[in-house]
């Protein structure tokens, strides 16, 4: 009687769980993973770090003289170097351009995917998917070919000549960019369709009865609904397109005449191994991880604004 009084006044007592059960197993099953990222992350950014901190050239790597402490000396080189800012501009405006153009493309053959029949658009989701699968190296050398001043069929159909893409700064970077959208565009493209066959066919076929054209339709309608996954491919797009190494240093030479095609990545590595000075380059590659650090504190806090799951 005593014991059905307490369990109604909530005073029954609950059967004790097996010590540390509930929190350990997750742990357990993530062990694995969190062992080969920390060897394959965490180590080498710790790596990184130190090296930023350290006088670190050819002479201390063949153990003729030990590295020297330098504290933030090679982060106030960096930052009193105006070539730094310059390369960073153009880092910022190049991955701004490659985003941009990238998003377009995606969005408008996500939406023509669910306009065309099912052979097409497998050609299409093919064609797409072989982009994405070809590797940077090889469709970089590719794009060379087409673009070249004497054998590539680019310049004979629009009647340029022998004129060469890659020895203006601007035509350089814009032929890059194609080549970063060609290689980039299957995934926002994938995505979002995924996205847009996720949508009530009801709600479009009201906005259509409502003589909506279908660019109001993508900005009023589909845009708002797929908020969520533009904000991801776009974030990732970000990232990708900020940390481009492979297309630029193929293309370009290495960075271009005079270094006018550098962008951030391929600077650190001239710094690191063509000049030898490995502790600028190690700082160069740390102020690159604080600013993708930065964009994706910026990701999720804009999932959390949308109430996702993260």
């Amino acid at each position: 009687m005593r014991s059905r009084v307490r369990e109604r006044r909530g005073f029954a007592r609950r059967s004790p769980r097996p010590f540390g059960r509930s929190s350990a197993i997750p742990w357990i099953y993530l062990a694995p993973a969190l062992v080969v990222l920390g060897g394959l992350l965490v180590y080498p950014v710790y790596q990184l770090g130190l090296i930023s901190f350290l006088e670190y050239t050819q002479a201390q790597v063949s153990g003729g003289e030990p590295a020297t402490f330098q504290g933030f000396g090679n982060y106030a080189e960096l930052f009193g170097d105006g070539e730094f800012w310059r390369v960073l501009l153009a880092t910022v405006v190049f991955a701004a351009a490659c985003v941009v153009s990238t998003l377009a493309v995606g969005c408008a053959l996500a939406v023509l995917l669910t306009r065309v029949r099912a052979v097409p658009r497998l050609a299409l989701m093919l064609a797409g998917l072989g982009a994405w699968a070809t590797p940077a190296v090889t469709g970089s050398t590719v794009w060379l070919l087409l673009f070249d001043p004497d054998f590539g069929p680019v310049n004979r159909i629009l009647g340029l000549g022998d004129h060469s893409w890659t020895y203006g700064r601007y035509s350089a970077f814009l032929l890059v960019l194609l080549e970063v959208v060609w290689c980039s565009f299957p995934f926002v493209m994938v995505t979002v369709y995924a996205g847009i066959r996720a949508v009530p066919a009801e709600v479009l076929e009201a906005a259509a009865l409502d003589g909506a054209s279908q660019w109001r339709i993508w900005r009023s309608v589909l845009a708002p609904m797929l908020r969520p996954i533009l904000v991801v491919v776009t974030i990732q797009s970000v990232i990708w397109d900020f940390k481009v190494f492979t297309q630029i240093y193929v293309m370009t030479g290495g960075g271009g005449i005079a270094g006018q095609n550098l962008v951030l990545n391929v600077y650190a590595y001239q710094k690191a191994f063509a000049s030898s000075q490995y502790s600028l380059g190690s700082a160069i590659g740390v102020v690159m991880l604080l600013i993708l650090l930065a964009v994706t504190l910026v990701y999720l806090r804009l999932l959390r604004r949308q109430g996702e799951e993260l």
